[in-house]
């Protein structure tokens, strides 16, 4: 059976059932290249540059095993993917036209476009937040109640962060019965680790497999989505320009990204193995394979299950905009097509 095949059987198991449902910079792996693809590419493909949001880590596998068999040239793309430094970062290197495609988090894709910066996403692939409290399992903290007294360590501005209110509130809790450590995301780590802090704020899927590894201990998520908060996380961002001149190409890249997904899914230890090598700042195998299986849950929501990775319910989009506008990140809601181009939806969606 050839892999084209087998890839095709994936894409169609994955739509046709349910998916089980940041960081330190990283050193870029090629020069950005201008906005707009270069038609040509080795073989008659068109060159496209992808920017993620951070370093790789377990979540980005999909796109280095799609390059890996073949997928993303299937669709005529000769992929180059680049790490990241921060969501905001690669909002506008997109928005300036430095870079194809961008990976990045919706909060902050929406606040950039709210500033003016001429992108917008083009699906977003984490529909469950990966926001989490995160603390050792031995600490006895085993629900949002027991955080009543501790201290737990954020990071000012982030969407974990900005957003910890709503969760202390549905989780029945008072913003004054925790008391939040500002720190950056390397020194929250440290924070928990050195056991100057009870916990923190985070992706629970990116730092908590890396804080099991370095700490020897067993990490416990007190999930946002767990009390009934949820908004979009990562997803693939777009310049306006690029997606009013070269549709095609858009479409492309948004098929070939959800075929990835769909495929990565279905052979995770493979995916992570096709990102052996690609960066030096990259987690460790085991940490990867980790933060990947706890990817997978992220890739539906409740309102988009059943559906192909990347295909966003329009419900799913209104409620992240109103829970982005409510804690602040956001000065407004407004319509989601000012946020979202459904334009290039994969194939795949449920009935």
């Amino acid at each position: 059976m050839s892999k084209k095949t087998i890839r095709t059987g994936l894409v169609a198991a994955v739509a046709a059932s349910a998916l089980l449902l940041t960081a330190c910079s990283g050193n870029a792996s090629t020069e950005p290249a201008a906005g707009g693809g270069d038609a040509g590419g080795e073989g008659g493909l068109t060159d496209v540059t992808l920017m993620l949001n951070w370093y790789p880590y377990g979540e980005h596998a999909p796109f280095y095993y799609g390059v890996d068999q073949g997928i993303f040239e299937e669709h005529g793309i000769n992929l180059t993917i680049q790490a990241g430094q921060g969501s905001t970062k690669t909002a506008q290197a997109v928005g300036q036209g430095q870079v194809d495609f961008g990976w990045a988090d919706t909060p902050a894709v929406l606040a950039n476009i709210d500033k003016g910066v001429s992108i917008r996403s083009v699906g977003v692939f984490l529909q469950t937040t990966p926001s989490a409290v995160q603390v050792f399992t031995d600490s006895g903290i085993t629900t949002p109640a027991d955080l009543k007294g501790k201290t737990i360590a954020t990071s000012a501005g982030d969407a974990p962060t900005t957003t910890f209110p709503l969760f202390l509130e549905a989780a029945g809790l008072e913003e004054g019965d925790v008391t939040q450590q500002n720190l950056d995301a390397a020194g929250k780590m440290a924070a928990m680790i050195n056991g100057q802090v009870d916990g923190l704020i985070g992706f629970a899927h990116d730092q908590g497999p890396t804080i099991a590894a370095q700490s020897g201990k067993d990490v416990t998520y007190l999930k946002y989505s767990d009390v009934g908060l949820n908004f979009f996380s990562n997803g693939l961002i777009a310049n306006t320009d690029l997606i009013e001149s070269d549709p095609d190409l858009v479409e492309n890249m948004v098929a070939a990204t959800s075929e990835a997904y769909a495929a990565a899914t279905e052979a995770p230890e493979d995916a992570v193995a096709a990102m052996d090598g690609k960066d030096p700042q990259m987690p460790a195998a085991e940490v990867l394979i980790e933060q990947w299986n706890n990817t997978i849950p992220l890739l539906t929501s409740p309102d988009s299950d059943g559906n192909a990775p990347g295909v966003n319910t329009t419900a799913d989009w209104e409620a992240t905009i109103d829970v982005l506008s409510t804690a602040g990140l956001i000065d407004e809601a407004k319509p989601v097509e000012e946020y979202f181009d459904a334009s290039f939806e994969p194939s795949g969606a449920a009935e």
